[in-house]
């Protein structure tokens, strides 16, 4: 079930709102039983096989965090920490068989020239999300940071349906006290209306955007999967759309469920922030996937070392932990490209800054800002074609057309008003590879690259125009906006024209991007 389905908004979210809140009238933990049930059949919808395997691993985890805990009061260290190597070698041998296991036996078969084979393996859904959601749980046991162990709260903090397919990545200390606060039970109008309002900004951005985009970079970057050599301009397309295309579907994402959360009385981590006006990589990744990060930071990054070992240890361990953080995202050596990509890139940025301050040099103002900006976004453009392509070769293709390598493209319409007022020239270039674009309306991909650029760049984001209600949990600052989202009859109308038109156009339901992680 998706959140941009009609089954979605006008079956299962009125359905499970109402019994939420009438169960939370007589019983607290009968509603937070209900939402748990809920949660599970909106993951079972897709394939009811998995429930056994969701419920398996929370059983399991959920017990591996019992003995730690009860090792950690007996002062057992040293069973305390096997406790958790075990329990996080089972969780990652979990999710490296579904996930990894035919892209391993692949990559051995292409090394040594076998034919061995697993049979298809079906990724089930969230596997990553759910299974690093319970890594930091074991972790945060063993550190005792976990002071609840309501079963039913811990079973709703893994299964959380806003959250449990595509994230954002949960601490078990940001969840648990809320579902343990009575307020959290009773129905608040204001809170429910700005969980509605970002629901919908989200969905807009997921329906009328990320899906308009969405036409765009299959054909191309199957062209160039096929053996074609995409020219500058189509292979600009492709690549421009993607990065839009990605960016207003995680967007949307996040921002539906933030505000399906609140519905429930709920906050959820901000997990995205306008990651486009990033000055840097670091900036990047502290605006993207912003729970991720944190994940990958606290229980990687900082137990390989992180900057405390010296220079050279701090920038190898930057890169092992995007490298893996590459692969978390998907079973090809373009992910792992994708993510290399990204640790020379974090390298380069921390050694750069050490640079500018032995030096003594500054931002550059306003005009160094906007370069850093421009720079920081073509980095994350080069390193999505990896992301998007199907292999090395045509992520290749892509990037040597965006060179202008493969020849030029022009769409119909330019090519035909070139032919009526310029025959002579266009016969001439023609010779070099001037040919017109075939596999796009290049005119319509022109107009939505731009509308989105100018909202990626231009607009404030939905955290930014609702900031004064403070709607998710924020480890960051987060800056303020002359554009404020305010609850009176012209934002009402806003949103009812919002909704409308996101309804009209949901006959053409597209799967979130990132449910493919």
């Amino acid at each position: 079930m998706l959140f941009n389905s009609y089954a979605f908004i006008f079956a299962y979210l009125p359905v499970v709102l109402f019994g939420f809140f009438w169960l939370a009238r007589i019983n607290h933990t009968f509603a937070a039983g209900w939402l748990a049930l809920a949660s599970l059949f909106f993951y079972g919808y897709w394939n009811p096989a998995y429930i056994g395997l969701l419920l398996g691993s929370i059983v399991c985890n959920y017990a591996f965090g019992l003995w730690i805990a009860k090792a950690g009061v007996r002062r057992e260290e040293v069973r305390k920490k096997r406790l958790l190597i075990v329990a996080i070698a089972s969780n990652l041998a979990l999710l490296a068989y579904y996930k990894y296991a035919n892209f391993f036996v692949g990559s051995v078969n292409d090394v040594a020239g076998t034919s061995w084979g697993l049979g298809e393996i079906m990724l089930p859904l969230g596997i990553s999300f759910f299974t690093f959601t319970q890594i930091a749980f074991l972790v945060d046991t063993y550190r005792g940071e976990v002071k609840e162990y309501n079963f039913i709260h811990y079973i709703l903090f893994v299964t959380y349906f806003p959250h449990l397919i595509a994230g954002p990545v949960l601490h078990h200390k940001e969840m648990m006290p809320q579902f343990a606060r009575p307020s959290t039970f009773l129905f608040h109008s204001e809170t429910f209306a700005l969980g509605m309002t970002i629901f919908l900004l989200g969905l807009a951005k997921k329906v009328l955007i990320a899906d308009s985009l969405a036409e765009f970079p299959g054909p191309i970057f199957s062209a160039a999967e096929a053996g074609g050599q995409p020219m500058l301009f189509e292979a600009w397309i492709g690549a421009l759309s993607y990065t839009l295309q990605l960016y207003f579907d995680f967007s949307g994402y996040s921002d539906m469920a933030i505000g399906l959360s609140l519905m429930f009385n709920v906050r959820l981590p901000l997990n995205f922030n306008s990651p486009y006006k990033a000055t840097s990589i670091i900036d990047f990744w502290r605006r993207w996937h912003m729970t991720l990060s944190r994940f990958l930071r606290d229980y990687l990054y900082i137990p390989l070392g992180g900057n405390r070992k010296g220079k050279f240890r701090r920038y190898m361990n930057l890169f092992a932990t995007m490298l893996l953080g590459g692969l978390w995202h998907g079973a090809g050596w373009t992910f792992v490209i994708w993510g290399g990509l990204h640790g020379v890139y974090l390298v380069i940025n921390h050694a750069w800054r050490a640079f500018k301050h032995r030096l003594g040099l500054g931002n550059g103002g306003t005009p160094g800002r906007l370069l850093s900006i421009a720079l920081t976004f073509l980095a994350v453009v080069v390193a999505w074609v990896f992301f998007r392509a199907e292999s090395f070769t045509s992520a290749i293709s892509m990037l040597s057309g965006m060179l202008g390598q493969n020849g030029l493209s022009l769409s119909e319409s330019a090519w035909r008003h070139l032919n009526e007022t310029h025959p002579q020239w266009l016969e001439n270039v023609a010779m070099n590879g001037l040919t017109p674009l075939s596999k796009v309306n290049p005119d319509r991909a022109l107009i939505l690259i731009i509308l989105g650029l100018m909202i990626v760049w231009w607009l404030p984001n939905v955290q930014q125009m609702l900031r004064h209600y403070r709607p998710a949990l924020e480890e960051a600052e987060i800056a303020g906006s002359r554009l404020r989202w305010r609850f009176n009859a012209g934002f009402a109308w806003a949103s009812g024209l919002i909704f409308v038109l996101s309804l009209s156009f949901m006959s053409r339901v597209r799967d979130f991007l990132y449910f493919q992680f």
